[in-house]
């Protein structure tokens, strides 16, 4: 092969190296949501379903794209290698889930030793055996009890939205939050569990900025008419009914940043991958 030959070669391959890296870099971009960069996208730590040690669950994690965990307090796991996990990572854990308004300081103090910035807190429930008016006034005395404990602490107080029979429309829960006049007590807004009785799209901007953190899951009124209203949640993240486009446009008008957490079934490396790729989806990571 001549010099010229091998010259014209060597500049036809670079140009086409230049243009591929080109390509490959507007392909990057064009992989850039709206939301890349401004949503962290988490999952519980009880939906890693890897026979790993906690160490390796958050590097799997991490290799995976998401950007924190959350434990509930009752995590039946190490709390000193969750700690050891989260510095050996980088990988956040940015919340603790209480599953009620009872001991609340001890769930503070948890989400401390997890350098975490909020305590999920699920405000009773209403039964034939609560009434709602007395479920109202207790669940919301525990937690005004507990926030110079959590204002202390420098954790906020995230009351959710859950099937409890309580707070069920927008307007309550912000009545219910801003009656503890605290900025340390907002919204952990869970956007699947209102399509059951609502729209979450229509409830962001009610909640407006008392929405400080997330939780994202697939709901399908057709299976809860056809099979229940549990078996709704038999959907995957997605492929359900609801309009994440008009989920989106709402955060965005609220100018939402932080973590949505994933609370569905888990699994393995594959499932994970799955769902944290579904999140990217409806999120527009």
């Amino acid at each position: 092969m001549s010099s010229e030959m091998s010259r014209r070669t060597f500049v036809k391959m670079g140009g086409a190296a230049v243009l591929g890296a080109a390509m490959l870099g507007h392909a990057s971009e064009a992989r850039a949501g709206e939301f890349t960069g401004r949503i962290k996208k988490a999952v519980k730590y009880g939906m890693i379903n890897e026979n790993l040690s906690v160490v390796d669950k958050f590097k799997l994690l991490k290799d995976l794209g998401f950007d924190g965990v959350e434990p509930t307090v009752t995590e039946k796991v190490d709390r000193q290698e969750m700690v050891k996990a989260r510095d050996a990572t980088g990988l956040p854990i940015h919340g603790v889930v209480n599953g009620s308004a009872e001991n609340i300081p001890a769930a503070v103090d948890l989400a401390k030793l997890y350098g975490a910035t909020s305590v999920l807190v699920v405000a009773g429930g209403v039964s034939a055996k609560m009434p709602y008016a007395k479920n109202y006034e207790e669940s919301q005395a525990k937690i005004a009890e507990a926030i110079p404990y959590a204002e202390k602490n420098e954790i906020l107080l995230l009351v959710e939205n859950v099937w409890n029979n309580f707070l069920l429309s927008p307007l309550e829960l912000a009545r219910y939050v801003d009656e503890l006049k605290s900025p340390w007590v907002g919204v952990y807004f869970d956007a699947g569990n209102v399509a059951r009785y609502g729209w979450p799209e229509h409830w962001i901007p009610v909640l407006g900025k008392r929405i400080h953190k997330i939780d994202i899951k697939g709901y399908s009124n057709k299976k809860h008419m056809a099979e229940g209203p549990w078996k709704g949640f038999d959907v995957e993240l997605g492929d359900d009914e609801i309009d994440w486009a008009a989920v989106r446009a709402e955060l965005k008008k609220i100018d939402y940043t932080g973590f949505v957490t994933a609370e569905v079934g888990g699994g393995d490396r594959k499932r994970l991958a799955d769902i944290a790729a579904r999140m990217d989806r409806v999120l527009d990571l």
